[in-house]
């Protein structure tokens, strides 16, 4: 019963919720379009001509938001946005769409060959692991996608590039942030205001390679 109370909540949240009407409205996929949009804002990030990588992108509302910003004043797209999911995503115009699990190194590999040694400007991750409940797990999981997108960032950023990835406050938090200031000059913590109130999700943004 309270299953069933907590799905007619959810459904009754969401379609109340302002970002997924204006999601609606603008013809994202999905309201996590805002999150990166304020973060974007927020840091001064992104222009055309410059090189991103979407890392679990699809239903593909991240890159929505960043093929906006990469058109030119023709509405031509200036620069390459390469995206990346284990799921499959519809296409969208200009983005390139690699479908794989990007812990395996096969998968890495095809972005290596599709990004044809071209340095990257931008790498955004809106991945979460499947979470079980279980907060030593959960905990091990999510710290492992970001490792992986650090890594992945270490080897092909530019030196100035920058590095977003959703991150979740508790156990094994201190030490994602910890390998952020290992490896970037400058690291923050970003809760844009698109994210639920109840949702522990706060996205790390490195900068700068050290």
């Amino acid at each position: 019963m309270a299953k069933k109370k907590f799905s007619k909540d959810w459904i009754h949240q969401h379609i109340n919720d302002p970002y997924v009407k204006l999601a609606q409205q603008k013809g994202y996929r999905a309201r996590a379009a805002f999150k990166l949009t304020e973060i974007l804002d927020a840091e001064k990030l992104l222009r055309p001509g410059q090189v991103v990588v979407d890392l679990g992108a699809t239903p593909g509302s991240w890159s929505q938001v960043v093929r906006e910003r990469l058109k030119g004043a023709g509405g031509e797209i200036h620069g390459r946005i390469i995206a990346l999911d284990m799921l499959p995503m519809e296409p969208i115009a200009g983005v390139e769409f690699i479908q794989g699990d990007f812990r395996e190194d096969s998968v890495l590999r095809q972005l290596e060959e599709t990004l044809q040694g071209q340095s990257v400007d931008l790498v955004i991750s809106d991945m979460a692991p499947n979470l079980s409940g279980v907060g030593v797990a959960d905990a091990a999981r999510i710290q492992h996608v970001c490792d992986l997108a650090l890594e992945f960032s270490a080897s092909h950023l530019r030196p100035e590039g920058a590095l977003i990835v959703k991150a979740f406050h508790g156990s094994g938090f201190s030490q994602i942030v910890d390998a952020f200031r290992q490896q970037f000059r400058r690291v923050v913590e970003r809760k844009p205001q698109a994210s639920r109130d109840k949702s522990s999700e706060t996205f790390l943004v490195g900068r700068g390679l050290k």
